[in-house]
């Protein structure tokens, strides 16, 4: 038995409408539904629940996008709120936490038995991740923010389990923890993770075509290629470089990145030029497989490999200013994320790394190529990566101030489905995946470059109009070091999204 506690909203008859169209995945090719959705949110309630199963908290997403939900088993037959909405937070007696709200069109309090709540030893912290919605009530100055909830600890170890459900209140960015909660999964073998045969069956249906922009020059590699072709690792105790075996066994170890190894190219100008370009022939997505959300969900990590990173481009309004040095390093890791329900084999998201941050976009949001495969764009010269063609702005794409990221369709293109090794998948156990000599590596890609780049940013700064120089100034400050080139990149494994969830 639980208490309830109410938020009231009101006059919400525009916010509040069903009728967004279930999503599934595209083969062949999606025809995506082309009327014109409504605005707002609906909000969903399970009905038909088998026996032995209890809602746990109501549903709720943006009109604008496809349905795409799984706590509530909500249908087409959802309770339409057309006037007001009352949102009910359970008020669990002690030793127990509630995992969701209840929403009514009525004033009256709901029935008790409308969600369950669960032992506290079941949970685990929740925080809000998404508005979802965003509005004013008259009875309060302040907005009510709709937001969707993940759990708090996230990445390879952690046991939050997300349960679908939202909350909402006065509360103004993400992260915050809230007094709901998620599910934990207390069973350590994972037994919903896929093997490594259908880990193959996975990458061969979603690997995604990993496409370079038209007049990209610094291609992609195999790692192996790029030792063969004569990359050098550099170390403090001696002034000349040593070869690299294509496997890499031959690098240091572990360790930390203390700076003591670096990889650089050969001295030679001429053979540095054509590692420069990398090669196509020989690329391929490096694959780490690894539990999500306590292990209902699989992350297929895939990670591709170019041996340059070529110069950036700065765009002011309509100047568009190159750069002769900032962004140019040796050695560029960029990864890509699918995140796949182990309940059903359904490709939910995917995150697309761009420099130091990235994003998830759904699979309705996505570009397909062929059958359930996805297009990545990959940015000119940087290999951010991006899920439509276009000029992706870093820094401020509503002042048109930042850093150019060119993405467009070529034949330049990798097949993940066919090109693609697996490199780690820690869960399956020791053995199981032989994990390559250079994964271990964990130094840098690239040499220390010495040279003052912020010179040449200042000189750019200085030139420009002062309605646009403080915003400009600005969006370096807040530049990743590795865009500057001044840092060679380090290998997978130094990543923080090795082990723990992606930046969003």
């Amino acid at each position: 038995m639980f208490g309830c506690k109410c938020f009231f909203w009101s006059r919400v008859g525009d916010l509040i409408q069903p009728g967004p169209v279930y999503f599934s995945l595209p083969d062949p090719i999606p025809q995506w539904p082309q009327e014109h959705r409504k605005k707002g949110v609906s909000f969903y309630k399970p009905i038909s629940i088998p026996d032995g199963f209890y809602c746990l908290g109501h549903y709720c997403q943006s009109n604008e996008n496809l349905l795409h939900g799984f706590n509530n088993g909500g249908d087409d037959d959802d309770e339409n709120l057309d006037n007001c909405g009352y949102f009910w937070l359970p008020q669990p007696p002690e030793g127990y936490k509630a995992l969701g709200l209840s929403v009514t069109n009525k004033s009256e309090k709901p029935n008790l038995e409308a969600v369950k709540c669960v032992r506290v030893d079941l949970t685990d912290a929740c925080e809000i991740y998404r508005p979802i919605a965003n509005t004013y009530s008259k009875y309060s100055k302040e907005p009510l923010v709709v937001w969707s909830t993940r759990p708090c600890h996230r990445g390879m170890y952690g046991k939050g389990v997300f349960v679908g459900t939202f909350y909402c209140g006065n509360y103004s960015s993400s992260g915050d923890e809230v007094n709901i909660v998620c599910l934990k999964n207390l069973d350590v073998n994972l037994h919903a993770m896929p093997n490594l045969d259908q880990i193959h069956a996975l990458v061969r249906h979603y690997g995604p075509t990993l496409c370079f922009h038209p007049d990209e020059i610094y291609l992609a590699s195999s790692v192996s290629w790029f030792f063969r072709n004569g990359a050098l690792l550099y170390s403090k105790s001696t002034s000349d470089g040593q070869a690299i075996d294509p496997r890499g066994t031959t690098l240091p170890a572990g360790g930390t990145n203390d700076g003591a190894y670096w990889i650089d190219l050969p001295n030679d100008s001429e053979l540095a030029s054509v590692i420069k370009r990398g090669n196509l022939d020989s690329a391929k997505l490096y694959v780490h497989v690894k539990p999500a959300l306590g292990g209902t969900f699989t992350d297929i990590v895939m990670w591709v490999f170019a041996p340059f990173n070529g110069p950036g481009t700065i765009k002011v309004g309509l100047m568009n200013i190159g750069l002769s040095k900032i962004g140019r390093h040796v050695g560029d890791w960029e990864h890509i994320t699918l995140r796949i329900s182990n309940f059903t084999g359904e490709l939910w998201n995917v995150y697309f790394s761009q420099h130091s941050g990235g994003e998830w976009v759904d699979a309705s949001e996505l570009e397909f190529i062929e059958g359930n495969k996805a297009i990545i764009y990959s940015s000119r010269n940087g290999h951010a990566s991006f899920p439509h063609p276009g000029n992706h702005i870093q820094g401020s794409a509503k002042l048109g101030i930042g850093v150019r990221n060119d993405t467009g369709r070529s034949g330049s293109c990798v097949d993940s489905s066919r090109k693609y090794e697996i490199v780690a998948a820690e869960y399956l156990g020791d053995g199981v995946v032989k994990e390559p000599g250079w994964l271990q590596y964990m130094r840098k890609w690239g040499p220390t470059v010495v040279y003052d780049s912020r010179t040449e940013l200042d000189r750019i700064v200085k030139v420009l109009p002062p309605m646009v120089r403080n915003s400009m100034q600005n969006m370096l400050d807040k530049l990743p070091l590795e865009l500057y080139g001044e840092e060679g990149p380090t290998g997978p494994k130094e990543k923080n999204n090795w082990i723990g969830d992606e930046r969003w």
